[in-house]
């Protein structure tokens, strides 16, 4: 289907911001059925008495959240590669959806902010607990991206006593050899610390949520005004014709011979005509 340069544009936003969401989404459903299904972590998902509400709640956060991204990125890649209107009027529904839930998100986790930055932290100290029991590679990965993002180190913060050394960042000056912010006061305090690292990142999922939906809106109009158009029949060659034409055929026997005497048949009469016998 010819589409126009608009809507070859947007068709490549789409599919840039589908790898993205892709791999976003891949990466959090890895790590919540990795966090729920891993032996260093399974035994918090069948005992009762552990104080582990918040741990269990952003583990179910974690694969609900990447199985609703891969959802958006099936119907958005299949719309915008095979240009189907359907799929793309879904992808700009769920689009939709999502940018209203992160707005409610981010203003009910801002006005609860000291409860949220509570249970944010709770979950960081139970993974590092279970990192510092276990010595799970996946808690080791998800733990040194948290630090190098907070710019933190464990519980403490404490080099000389601090256990997961090695998951921390590096130090920036010479006091942070020696202390380092812990992660556990960092994420509690996390709104009114960090304010400008979690406003940039409901800022730019907002800001990609509204580009996606834009996009598909547009290509979607361009779809509908490319198949509602008329089809025109565009002939690039001339017809051909007989290199050899045949001479048309005379049915005139006078122009046909014209050097003979036309032939003269006497008419028909009673008398010339047959009669069946009875």
């Amino acid at each position: 289907m010819a589409l126009d340069g608009c809507g070859v544009f947007c068709k490549y936003v789409l599919v840039v911001f589908n790898l993205i969401f892709a791999v976003l989404g891949f990466a959090f459903l890895g790590l919540g059925l990795w966090l729920r299904f891993s032996n260093s972590t399974r035994g918090i998902f069948q005992t009762d008495g552990l104080n582990s509400g918040a741990f269990v709640m952003g583990v179910t956060v974690l694969i609900v959240l990447g199985l609703v991204m891969l959802i958006v990125v099936m119907f958005g890649d299949y719309g915008a590669c095979s240009e189907k209107r359907c799929a793309l009027q879904v992808f700009c529904v769920l689009v939709t959806l999502l940018a209203v839930a992160e707005g409610v998100v981010g203003f009910l986790a801002y006005s609860k902010r000291d409860k949220v930055g509570a249970s944010i932290a709770e979950f960081y100290d139970t993974m590092y607990l279970l990192y510092v029991n276990s010595a799970d590679p996946a808690l080791a990965v998800t733990l040194t991206f948290i630090n190098n993002a907070l710019h933190c180190c464990g519980l403490t913060g404490v080099s000389i006593i601090e256990i997961a050394q090695g998951t921390c960042p590096k130090p920036d000056g010479f006091f942070e050899h020696i202390k380092m912010p812990s992660c556990h006061g960092v994420i509690t305090n996390v709104f009114d610390t960090k304010a400008s690292l979690v406003m940039g990142i409901f800022v730019g999922t907002g800001a990609l949520l509204i580009i996606a939906l834009i996009c598909s809106s547009v290509l979607c109009c361009t779809i509908r005004s490319s198949v509602s158009a008329p089809q025109y029949i565009v002939l690039t060659h001339s017809t051909p014709f007989l290199t050899n034409p045949q001479p048309e055929f005379v049915s005139n026997s006078s122009y046909a011979y014209s050097d003979q005497d036309p032939v003269v048949f006497p008419p028909l009469t009673v008398a010339n005509i047959p009669v069946a016998q009875p």
